[in-house]
């Protein structure tokens, strides 16, 4: 049997997150192996269980959860971290991607959506709510520019490498398909966003994805 996906738990809303908790583990997929209210815990939360990924509320009263996703990740914490929110503003959106997550839920998903969404952050996807795409799509028009004078801008290897992330695939996934080293693809993957001016490698699948990089088959050089 597949080990199940670890993952910590952050919302200060005690009933919510243990109700979520419980539909998170029915099917065996998903262990919760922590469960915590606010940012300080959370961390220690981090350091005491190793998990695979964290599921963090955006409004909690000592910190929001974009400024401790921030936080996490100039303390060096890499692993997958999804935002769970009610917000479906797209301003919180694009404060979140440019923090750094892994994906964006809204607390109206299904569980098993949630569910399915934490199983693919754990295989390096990204992940955004469905009702979210649209904003997404409308924060790369107001970013992009010209698409063809900045996709112009792009090496062979980096076009390469943005159509595996169109795929959802992971920097170790990718460095296998390759032949290249981990820290390659992620040199590649930092030159793609700054030329494409993107904040995240969600917004890169997405880019990728509108300008039909999925539909094209990745060869070496």
């Amino acid at each position: 049997m597949t080990e199940s996906v670890r993952i910590i738990l952050v919302d200060d809303h005690t009933l919510f997150r243990k109700g979520l908790a419980e539909l998170l583990e029915r099917h065996g997929k998903v262990s919760v192996v922590g469960m915590s209210g606010n940012s300080s815990e959370a961390r220690a939360l981090l350091e005491e269980h190793k998990p695979d990924v964290a599921v963090i509320d955006l409004n909690m009263p000592d910190i929001d959860g974009i400024t401790l996703l921030g936080q996490l990740r100039a303390e060096g914490y890499a692993l997958p971290i999804l935002l769970l929110t009610v917000s479906d503003a797209q301003d919180d959106l694009a404060a979140a991607l440019r923090a750094g997550a892994r994906g964006y839920l809204l607390k109206n998903m299904e569980p098993d959506e949630v569910e399915d969404a934490i199983l693919r952050a754990a295989r390096g996807e990204t992940v955004v709510a469905p009702e979210m795409t649209g904003k997404l799509v409308n924060l790369l028009d107001q970013k992009q520019g010209s698409s063809d004078s900045l996709l112009s801008l792009l090496t062979q290897r980096e076009r390469e490498i943005l159509s595996y992330l169109s795929r959802g695939q992971s920097n170790k996934a990718i460095a296998r398909s390759l032949d290249i080293s981990h820290d390659t693809v992620k040199l590649h993957v930092r030159h793609i966003l700054a030329k494409l001016n993107l904040s995240s490698r969600v917004e890169a699948a997405v880019f990728a994805v509108e300008h039909k990089f999925a539909t094209r088959t990745p060869s070496g050089n």
